[in-house]
């Protein structure tokens, strides 16, 4: 039996849904959360609560687990808690659970902005115009985009259309990172690569419209560029498991702005496309070699994300 753990579940039903229609009864879906309102863990076969990733039991919380429950994957979700779980890869390794997560310097790299900027710029990859000193900026760079270092969710993201803007946000907080405005359009590349890094999947998909950072419309999209740069920044960072990355593409020029080395909201089209990160999983568990999939996906395919209502009778939670 491959029984998954997947932590930190939150509001992610359909990774529950996509992880449950995966295994096919071969296995069971536990959803772990700090929070007993969590939607997902009403959709997963079981649920766990557990301490905040920032108690010093965690780990040997979730180590007991795993040998109780004779989990096979662990499905980190949620940013800070990535480090963490690669960190200590090796104990779950021991016990024979496998931890989607990639090496510590990976995430590094991908969490703090400043690192990602410097890393492409060492390797060759478009990003977008950065201005490390303010001194080099003028009047006619503007608009600019601000954004924090570390950061997520487009939360604490300015566009500023002058000095006297960028000055003001500055003066509070200049640890920030400037760059152009860029006018492009935006994707999201659902990309995957096995335990040993090597890419098996890469979905570009348009962000049509997107709110608090999440694309509630988006659209699959084959585009040789934006797929093939996609692998190489993989290849290249050492990513491992399913990754979100995001970049500009103007028809021309590909500029990237940040990956996610985790799933993120709208990979279930992805799935649905033939990509399927969850079945992946589940054959590298079970020590089946994954041949590259690179471009086999079902093109122009659109995902329109809504909102569900689960009820619960109070009474019920407050037994929990």
């Amino acid at each position: 039996m491959n029984n998954i753990l997947i932590t930190s579940a939150s509001r992610k039903v359909s990774l529950v849904r996509n992880f449950k229609n995966a295994l096919n009864g071969q296995g069971k879906v536990i959803a772990a959360d700090i929070n007993i309102e969590s939607p997902a863990l009403y959709f997963a076969d079981e649920y766990l609560m557990v301490p905040r990733s920032d108690n010093p039991n965690f780990i040997n919380f979730i180590i007991d687990f795993c040998k109780k429950k004779d989990i096979k994957l662990i499905v980190p979700t949620r940013d800070e808690e990535l480090i963490l779980f690669s960190k200590n890869k090796e104990s779950f390794d021991k016990i024979g659970v496998n931890v989607m997560v990639s090496d510590v310097k990976t995430i590094e790299i991908c969490q703090d902005k400043e690192k990602f900027i410097n890393f492409c710029e060492s390797n060759g990859f478009g990003i977008p115009k950065t201005y490390k000193n303010i001194d080099l900026i003028n009047k006619n760079d503007f608009p600019l985009f601000l954004k924090p270092v570390i950061g997520k969710s487009g939360i604490d993201t300015f566009k500023v259309d002058s000095f006297e803007e960028l000055n003001e946000i500055l003066i509070k907080d200049n640890d920030f990172i400037i760059q152009e405005c860029v006018e492009a359009q935006e994707y999201t590349i659902d990309l995957f690569a096995d335990f040993n890094g090597n890419v098996i999947s890469a979905v570009p998909r348009q962000r049509v419209f997107v709110w608090g950072g999440e694309s509630l419309v988006t659209k699959t999209v084959k585009n040789e560029k934006i797929i093939n740069e996609s692998v190489r920044l993989a290849q290249a960072l050492k990513l491992k498991g399913h990754n979100t990355i995001q970049c500009f593409f103007d028809g021309k020029n590909l500029k990237f702005i940040e990956i996610n080395p985790r799933f993120g909201g709208a990979a279930s089209i992805s799935f649905e496309a033939g990509a399927n990160s969850a079945e992946f999983l589940i054959k590298l568990i079970n020590n089946e070699i994954l041949k590259s999939q690179i471009g086999e996906f079902k093109d122009n395919l659109i995902s329109l994300r809504f909102v569900e209502d689960y009820f619960i009778e109070g009474n019920n939670l407050e037994d929990i």
